[in-house]
């Protein structure tokens, strides 16, 4: 089995085969291109659910692993457009790990939830022999909202508008750019690495969510939206389509790529549109109000960019660069993992 996510082939054929019991009030279950699980409550109320590794990455640090592990999650449910309540973390650490070590990191992820008003309720915690990995467990966030406002990813419309945020390769920028500091320094100067290292604390995209959709007022321009992880951009909209039943048209000028990101992903060979990036956030919008949500979402600092639109199933994926439409490409292992670990056994420091 290769690194990352399942592909499309395999989720539908091993997993959706096989998810236990059907009970009437799972409203949404695991579906490809869908951040969230939707359980149907009494009352009008609807509990989301969404479950991401934990990381623990020494490269990083300690504060850096703990942001990330809450902050996945965090961009996973941001996308029913409401702020996460709860959360339950199974640790799985590894004995090397220092108990002062795991007092830091901890710390700060009992920060980080505090900050987001994030309840930790539960959970397990241990250590285990062989435990190398930089994925330190996984981590369950919930909340409640009244049903017919939880927004899903698959709920965009054909002539719906794709909005992005901020730009592309947040997070493979950033982290690349932390973790082989003197390489990117050295390669391609201490701006280029500074502004890389400072990508890091926008890898949030629960901010853009609330902006967008409305923390307390809901704005209902918004059908849809889907935050940006493996794959990338336009990883996240192809995956948005295909939820969706939609096809979509992308303009490859459009598309938002800081100098920064480009020559951190050139470094080390991986396309910025198609490399993991969280922090942003791929919004469906009706068309008539595409404008207000981005003059919204600038007008609050964030960057918002419109590229392109959801079209009909029969009118395919489709990609437009210098003039040329052509099928959008889409790759189910994301080139980060590999540049990553090729760069890690090259010594690159």
């Amino acid at each position: 089995m290769s690194s990352g996510k399942f592909s499309h082939d395999d989720f539908e054929d091993v997993i959706l085969q096989r998810c236990g019991r059907q009970r009437s009030e799972v409203h949404c279950g695991p579906e490809f291109g869908v951040d969230v699980s939707v359980v149907n409550l009494p009352g009008g109320l609807a509990m989301a659910l969404t479950s991401d590794p934990l990381s623990l990455i020494p490269s990083l640090g300690l504060q850096e692993s703990a942001w990330l592990s809450v902050h996945l999650m965090a961009n996973d449910m941001a996308t029913t457009g409401f702020a996460p309540m709860y959360a339950q973390m199974v640790l799985n650490l590894p004995t090397s790990l220092a108990q002062a070590d795991f007092n830091t990191y901890w710390g700060f992820v009992h920060q980080y939830c505090d900050k987001i008003g994030v309840a930790i309720t539960g959970g397990h915690t241990g250590s285990i022999e062989g435990q190398n990995s930089t994925i330190a467990g996984g981590g369950t966030m919930i909340l409640t909202a009244p049903a017919k406002d939880i927004l899903l990813s698959k709920n965009a419309n054909e002539g719906d508008v794709i909005i992005v945020t901020k730009e592309c390769a947040v997070s493979s920028s950033a982290i690349l750019a932390m973790s082989f500091p003197e390489t990117v320094s050295n390669k391609l100067g201490k701006e280029v690495y500074e502004k890389g290292c400072e990508l890091f604390y926008q890898t949030s995209s629960l901010y853009d969510a609330l902006i967008a959709a409305g923390a307390k007022e809901k704005h209902y321009q918004i059908t849809a939206m889907h935050d940006v992880t493996e794959g990338g951009v336009l990883g996240a909209v192809y995956e948005m389509a295909i939820a969706s039943g939609n096809g979509l048209r992308i303009d490859n000028e459009a598309i938002p790529v800081t100098e920064t990101g480009r020559q951190i992903c050139d470094l080390f060979g991986i396309d910025p549109r198609y490399c993991i990036g969280a922090g942003s956030m791929v919004i469906a919008a009706k068309k008539q109000h595409a404008g207000a949500v981005v003059k919204r979402l600038k007008d609050n600092h964030i960057n918002a960019t419109i590229i392109g639109e959801f079209t009909g199933k029969q009118q395919g994926y489709k990609l437009v660069e210098n003039g040329k439409e052509a099928d959008l490409p889409y790759y189910p292992e994301d080139a980060y993992w590999s540049a990553f670990f090729e760069a890690y056994k090259k010594g690159w420091k």
